[in-house]
């Protein structure tokens, strides 16, 4: 009877030690794989192309924008967006806009595309400063995107999250090139 008592405790001291184990990995796991963070989207980079400006009937300018749009993603899960847009900015107003089309960026990778940005000024109501900046030889542009979609685990939890993407760049007119590429 002794001998019986003694094999149930330590059966049972056996079981105990597997729970706390069991309990640990699953901690574990809940706190790294399953933290679940935002993408980051990002320019990889961008360069101007087919620029003409104008000063006959006020200041004026287009070009195209080539950029390689990156969104990368860390989770251990894939990340699928919604369609978007990237708008470009001159002093806070818009100048240019580019479709993203929805898709998938695979799990701890990062999705590569390059995308056209067709740049104009003619949507501009304000120019007061756009013929110093063309006689400068400098545009500076904003960009801002946002990317909502969801990212799945395991094919079991779908988490909503958007990666957004707020940059500064300095156009140089001189050289067409696209300098102090900065985003956030």
């Amino acid at each position: 009877m002794k001998g019986e008592r003694r094999g149930s405790k330590k059966c049972l001291a056996y079981v105990a030690a597997f729970i706390v184990f069991q309990a640990i990995v699953i901690a574990v796991f809940a706190l790294t794989v399953m933290k679940i963070k935002s993408p980051k989207v990002r320019f990889g980079y961008v360069t101007a192309e087919n620029f003409s400006s104008s000063n006959t009937n006020g200041p004026s300018f287009s070009m195209d924008l080539k950029a390689q749009f990156t969104v990368k993603n860390t989770n251990f899960g894939h990340f699928k967006y919604e369609n978007s847009t990237v708008t470009i900015l001159y002093h806070g107003m818009p100048v240019g806009e580019a479709f993203i089309a929805k898709a998938r960026a695979k799990a701890r990778s990062t999705r590569r595309f390059d995308i056209t940005i067709p740049i104009s000024s003619a949507r501009l109501t304000n120019t007061a400063s756009l013929g110093n900046d063309i006689n400068g030889g400098v545009l500076t542009l904003t960009s801002q995107a946002k990317l909502s979609g969801k990212v799945h685990l395991m094919k079991v939890l779908k988490k909503k999250k958007s990666g957004e993407m707020s940059c500064t760049m300095s156009v140089n007119l001189g050289t067409r090139a696209v300098q102090d590429l900065k985003c956030k």
